[in-house]
């Protein structure tokens, strides 16, 4: 029953572009071989495993906020692994409750986009395949953060982003964001 659940969810996910809708069809093959599809043991057990991304934007002033992750030392979305048997929508508002203790409003259900990354940094060695939930925030409030976790956090405008040193689909997935949302900034 869980494996299709996520695989319906998985299957209504538009993708943006040719990688995305790769990984879309690498994952629903993944799924259908019936496997664990959550993180049973840390950092990488089984070696590859659903993350729920909550990705907070700020519709007015355009801008997304990014964790300073110690173990990854990338400035990632916030999120988390699905536990076993966990809808990833329930994991993403778990992980926004646990990682910067508040509570905010989704703007879509589903998963915007879909990546599948083999992990770097201290955790390295397995592969993250990714749901990308939106939430719509408010870039001049004040955010608790897990100190044990991150750095720290900061809004990043569209136009600055630290692609350098960050998740490498992170550019895509706001094209893909912006491209969906276009009709909110005329």
């Amino acid at each position: 029953m869980y494996h299709s659940i996520i695989y319906d969810l998985v299957s209504r996910i538009q993708p943006y572009d040719s990688l995305e809708k790769s990984h879309i069809a690498d994952t629903l093959e993944w799924i259908k071989t019936g496997v664990e599809l959550c993180r049973v043991q840390s950092p990488g057990t089984p070696p590859k495993h659903l993350v729920s991304y909550f990705v907070l934007f700020d519709l007015e002033k355009e801008k997304i906020l990014l964790v300073d992750h110690k173990k990854a030392k990338l400035w990632l979305p916030s999120g988390g692994h699905v536990e076993v048997q966990e809808h990833p929508l329930n994991a993403a508002h778990r992980e926004l409750k646990e990682e910067l203790d508040v509570t905010l409003p989704l703007l879509h259900p589903d998963p915007l986009f879909l990546t599948v990354t083999d992990t770097i940094g201290a955790t390295a060695g397995h592969t993250d395949v990714s749901l990308w939930y939106v939430y719509e925030a408010d870039s001049t409030e004040n955010y608790n953060y897990d100190e044990e976790e991150f750095h720290r956090i900061q809004w990043f405008s569209l136009a600055d982003l630290p692609l350098d040193r960050t998740d490498p689909h992170l550019e895509r997935f706001c094209q893909k964001f912006l491209t969906s949302m276009k009709c909110c900034f005329h």
